[in-house]
């Protein structure tokens, strides 16, 4: 049995392109006693992970030659483990490759009653519980609240956006091309702005007379500039995100800090790794939502290890529809 695998052959400048990746395979190994063995099906590709390929994120950093580093539903074809069998479907760090090892804590089983696997990496997975901490535990959102979210059909602001309006509140998504903006009403955002409007700060002056209670921002300046200067009185702000610096052409600066003075505003900063206790919770209450029909996916998928390194520069330019997922075939 081989194992392909995604690793970095020389990092991204600007915006990236696919002779940044390098395909290899190898034979599998034999598997050590105590770990778990699992064959990725669906991979998550992520912004942040630009910044991992450059070196420069918070938590993590990849080497030339080393793997591209993410997580993974994979499903499990060699264990010992009592309570992880053979066939479960689990989500791992497996990062962009096809065959891995792991140790029993390493593998979460999937949320119970979960239909649809590739979840478990966007709306059930880390960027819903993003749009989760983000709205209930930061902003606390509730009826009447006028909510922004930028990125508006991605991984975290799809969700983000539907908990707003379950939680009652009057929802702003903003995203660029009208196949975009389509998805976007199909989510039930309120209102739906381009982001490439010449106007967007009147856009959003007419749909928000009152103002924004709360902006989650995923995507920095400019953007945050223009947000900033319409908050209502006691607004609040979530800095979740910076779509604008990923690929590295420019730094976000932000507003200055009178705009937030004027405003009495709250600024956050949201480090989804600070709320992972706070899955199961999570879970058991989302994944009945979504198979009740009351939270809808918005998932981008692309099929074959072999497209990751092209998928991730489409979605780093802007060029996807939805959480990003690649799809790989059982055998």
């Amino acid at each position: 049995m081989l194992n392909t695998r995604v690793v970095l052959a020389s990092r991204p400048i600007g915006i990236p392109t696919t002779d940044c990746f390098r395909v290899e395979t190898a034979p599998i190994e034999t598997l050590q006693k105590g770990l778990i063995r699992v064959k990725a099906r669906y991979l998550s590709l992520d912004p942040y992970q630009r910044s991992v390929m450059a070196g420069n994120h918070m938590g993590q950093s990849a080497e030339i030659g080393d793997l591209i580093p993410g997580e993974a539903v994979c499903t499990v074809i060699e264990s010992e483990h009592p309570d992880i069998t053979v066939g479960s479907y689990v989500r791992c760090h497996a990062g962009w490759q096809s065959i891995s090892d792991h140790s029993p804590e390493a593998i979460n089983l999937l949320p119970s009653g979960l239909s649809r696997p590739s979840l478990a990496l966007s709306m059930i997975g880390m960027p819903g519980l993003t749009a989760y901490a983000a709205i209930h535990e930061i902003a606390r959102v509730r009826a009447g609240d006028v909510v922004l979210i930028p990125a508006a059909i991605g991984g975290v602001g799809a969700m983000a956006g539907q908990l707003a309006k379950l939680a009652g509140a009057t929802t702003i998504g903003i995203t660029s091309s009208p196949d975009k903006c389509a998805i976007a009403r199909s989510l039930g955002y309120t209102h739906v702005l381009s982001r490439h409007s010449e106007t967007l700060a009147v856009d959003i002056a007419k749909v928000a007379p009152q103002g924004i209670n709360v902006y989650l921002d995923l995507a920095g300046d400019p953007l945050l500039t223009i947000v900033a200067q319409q908050l209502a009185i006691g607004g609040k702000v979530i800095l979740c995100g910076l779509i604008q610096d990923y690929n590295g052409e420019s730094k976000t600066l932000g507003p200055p800090p009178g705009l937030w003075i004027g405003k009495r505003a709250t600024v956050s900063g949201l480090v989804v790794y600070d709320y992972e206790h706070l899955r199961p919770k999570f879970e058991a209450a989302y994944v009945q939502l979504f198979e009740q029909v009351l939270l809808h996916p918005s998932e981008h998928f692309f099929n074959g290890l072999e497209s990751a390194p092209e998928a991730f520069c489409r979605m780093m330019q802007g060029n996807t529809t939805g959480k990003v997922v690649i799809e790989l075939p059982d055998f």
